[in-house]
């Protein structure tokens, strides 16, 4: 890779690694980091291809209480620059997006240890914050939050650009020296993992309301002749049927209803 790719791709990852707590811009999220690295570096179909799996698989992490989820960030940046890097040695797109699924959930754990030291690394900053807030010292606040926050970028930038200075020759002898069963089997686990992290999302929101809406879109979908807008068109015309079904049945249902229409049809029912 050449200078100039090496420095947008550490830009891209200080970006993310930022966004990883801001959640501002979402550029830690897979979608949007791997594009912006096949962009930077001349793949970006395969970006786009690579962010739309690994999104589907982090759909599903979330931090609840005081479990933290896994780093999205180090894992998007970190497989897309393997990707890119396999591809630059003539691997297969197909063959470099797979070994890059398959190490994105140990890349993301290993994105947790990292975040718990900057974290540990930011207590004296909130103790400087909480000196400057007595003093008054506004300007020292913003600064020392800057700074922690940089940290976060700091983070996700310093394994990225280590990554980048690997040989190619290195990632393609060592996705040839792969046996056909283990690449078969990254595959496959890829496919499934997407499938695992969309399936987490459906058991948090599954209730006898959304279920209905759930199939409705399975069968949309199996239209070939409507279009990703069409079908956004038909969920925002659901959602807004439903809130004002939802608003007729607070107004006239009293006390008999429970605010929610189809829940109240279900129950006539049952």
């Amino acid at each position: 890779m050449s200078v100039l790719t090496i420095i947008l791709i550490v830009i891209v990852a200080f970006l993310a690694g930022m966004e990883g707590i801001l959640d501002e811009f979402e550029f830690h999220q897979p979608l949007v980091a791997c594009t912006l690295i096949g962009l930077v570096s001349g793949h970006l179909e395969a970006g786009i291809v690579l962010g739309g799996t690994l999104q589907m698989m982090a759909l599903g992490w979330a931090n609840i209480g005081a479990a933290v989820a896994p780093d999205a960030a180090l894992a998007s940046t970190a497989s897309a620059i393997l990707m890119v890097i396999a591809l630059n040695g003539g691997t297969a797109q197909s063959e470099a997006i797979s070994t890059a699924i398959a190490v994105a959930v140990p890349l993301s754990v290993a994105g947790l240890f990292l975040t718990m030291v900057v974290r540990t690394l930011a207590i004296p900053i909130v103790h400087a914050m909480d000196a400057a807030a007595a003093k008054g010292n506004f300007g020292a606040i913003d600064r020392w939050q800057i700074i922690a926050i940089c940290m976060q970028g700091v983070r996700i930038a310093i394994p990225a650009a280590a990554l980048c200075f690997i040989p190619q020759e290195a990632v393609t002898a060592a996705l040839n020296a792969m046996p056909a069963w283990l690449t078969d089997g990254m595959s496959i686990g890829g496919g499934m993992v997407a499938a695992v992290g969309y399936a987490m999302v459906i058991n948090m929101m599954a209730t006898k309301e959304v279920w209905p809406f759930f199939v409705l879109g399975f069968c949309l979908a199996a239209i070939s002749e409507l279009t990703l807008i069409a079908l956004g068109a038909i969920g925002i015309c659901l959602a807004l049927i439903y809130l004002g079904l939802k608003e007729l049945a607070k107004q006239g249902g009293g006390a008999a209803g429970s605010g929610d229409p189809l829940g109240d049809i279900l129950d006539d029912y049952e």
